[in-house]
């Protein structure tokens, strides 16, 4: 999995709309929070958080505890993809699709909130502050 510093290079940073006392994503059509166990976020009601280590985490429980034989490994894997059914990949699926979002964005740092896919906040762990910041650019620029 590549880390945010192997992605390709950043979004520009904006500021943020709405006063979010309340406003669950202020009047964006869609937020996105690309971040990882190292940097916890406090989110919002319909914003949509990627775990980008999340593939990584899952890949290390499926492994956990599997024998050193490679084919003995490989039939436990396989029981184990088996019985986590649909749930597990659709999980696996989300997880990888949030890596490519993130990657086809340009995300360099962690956390990362960002807007219609066009505006982003680097570092800061607030969405609410991240989305307000930026609608407050965007009403600064009209």
């Amino acid at each position: 999995m590549p880390t945010p510093a192997d992605l390709l290079p950043s979004l520009w940073a904006v500021g943020l709309t709405c006063s979010l006392a309340g406003c669950p994503v202020a009047s964006a059509a869609e937020v996105l929070v690309f971040t990882d166990l190292d940097h916890p976020v406090t989110s919002v009601p319909g914003a949509r958080v990627v775990e980008l280590d999340l593939p990584a985490r899952t890949e290390a429980d499926l492994a956990k505890g599997l024998p050193a034989d490679p084919s003995r490994a490989a039939v436990l894997a396989q029981q184990r993809l088996r019985a986590g059914g649909d749930a597990l990949q659709r999980r696996l699926r989300q997880a990888c699709q949030g890596v490519a979002d993130a990657w086809r964005l340009g995300v360099t740092k962690l956390p990362a909130v960002v807007v219609d896919r066009r505006f982003v906040v680097y570092g800061d762990a607030d969405v609410r502050r991240a989305v307000a910041h930026i609608d407050a650019s965007l009403r600064a620029q009209r």
